[in-house]
Formats: C-alpha cells, sequence, structure tokens
C-alpha cells in the first residue's frame, strides 16, 4: 500500500470545506471564471426550465423524447441546449437505443448551492 497522502480534489481551504461561499472570500480568477461558465450555462431560459424538469423528475433521470414536448422549439435546439448543459457539467446522459437519457449531476448542483449560501442563508436554515 502507498503511503502517499490522498489529495482531495475541489477542495479550496485549509479546513477541507468545498466551495467557499459568496459571503466567505472574494474569488479568485480561476473561481470566478468556473463558476462564470456553469452560470452562463444557466442564463438561459430554456436551459434553466430543462435542468429544472431533469433534476426534478422521478427516478432521477427523462429521456429526450420527454422534455421536447414541453417547448414550442424544434428537437435540433433542444439537443443545442442540452449539449450546452452538458458541457457547463450540469447535466450527463446516455443514449439507449435511439433515445438519449439525461440526468443532473448532484455534486455540480451542490457546488453551486453551497457558492451561494450567505451566512445569513446558513443562520436561517439551521
Amino acid at each position: 500500500m502507498s503511503k502517499q497522502e490522498l489529495v482531495v480534489l475541489g477542495r479550496n481551504d485549509e479546513n477541507g470545506t468545498c466551495c467557499p461561499g459568496l459571503a466567505a472570500a472574494p474569488l479568485d480568477d480561476d473561481q470566478a471564471a468556473e463558476l462564470a461558465r456553469l452560470f452562463k450555462a444557466l442564463g438561459d431560459p430554456v436551459r434553466l426550465r430543462l435542468l429544472s424538469m431533469i433534476a426534478s423528475r422521478a427516478g432521477g433521470e427523462v429521456c429526450v423524447c420527454d422534455l421536447t414536448p414541453a417547448f414550442a422549439l424544434s428537437q435540433p435546439t433542444i439537443s443545442h441546449h442540452l449539449k450546452l448543459l452538458r458541457q457547463a457539467g450540469l447535466i450527463d446522459c446516455e443514449r439507449r437505443g435511439t433515445w438519449v437519457y439525461y440526468w443532473a449531476l448532484p455534486a455540480t448542483l451542490d457546488r453551486l448551492a453551497a457558492f451561494l449560501k450567505t451566512s445569513r442563508t446558513a443562520e436561517a436554515t439551521a
């Protein structure tokens, strides 16, 4: 067995807390760029609705065939929005036959929630 110390990725402070909150400390350039990429993906109402539909689905995943009818948009447009959410790391997918199934990535959503949580938010939920 190796005696090397395990490095935990995604931990930002000396206490091992992941992603300091908005009010905890100013972001550095890399953190700001990474979070901006996530928020940019969510900055479109269609993508925000798609993520909401996927994340709230019982069973944790949804077929693209169930997402497309909810919008007055073409299937290629919906696929483009799903691609942008996937590239941002908010969702993932798997092809099963002719259909693609999508699910939200909880770690990324938790990271966004932790960033947006302020000390007042933490006190109100405690």
